[in-house]
């Protein structure tokens, strides 16, 4: 079920963790937190086949690191209006509520790809480097953001 972070907390049961996503048109960053939700860590990045494929990737890493709910970029226009990747981005969070019932929020990631960029080109990573992590490290931005925001309720 789609639904607002203020209801996550009390949807989740004790241990379990958030599972943050970036969805983009060709990977998938995902990054994972801790069992307090208070640190978010960049996971993996899977490269997007179909949505049958995808989804059982996702659903084999809910079971195995018991994630309780997911939350997923939406990544809004600078205005905060809705474009294209937004509907594409709440169409994938339809399509895999449909496969597990665990809550999704989804979670405005403005400038989250900008802000880990920024820190790896700070950080001196090569083109190549920063290709392989910048997926699954905005997840873990996107996913830090939700999970700071949690313990402020």
């Amino acid at each position: 079920m789609i639904t607002d972070i203020r209801d996550l907390k009390e949807k989740l049961k004790t241990g379990q963790r958030l599972l943050g996503l970036d969805l983009g048109s060709k990977t998938i960053g995902l990054a994972l937190s801790d069992i307090m939700l208070s640190i978010a860590s960049p996971m993996e990045t899977i490269k997007r086949k179909k949505f049958t494929t995808d989804s059982e990737r996702l659903l084999q890493i809910i079971r195995e690191q018991n994630v309780g709910g997911l939350v997923l970029g939406l990544p809004m226009n600078m205005d905060g209006s809705e474009g294209p990747r937004c509907q594409s981005t709440r169409q994938f969070a339809t399509n895999i509520q449909g496969k597990i019932d665990i809550p999704i929020v989804l979670w405005d990631e403005r400038m989250s790809t900008m802000a880990v960029t920024r820190t790896l080109l700070e950080a001196d990573a090569s083109r190549k480097r920063r290709s392989e992590l910048v997926d699954k490290m905005a997840a873990a931005y996107i996913l830090q953001g939700a999970l700071d925001h949690l313990s402020r309720l």
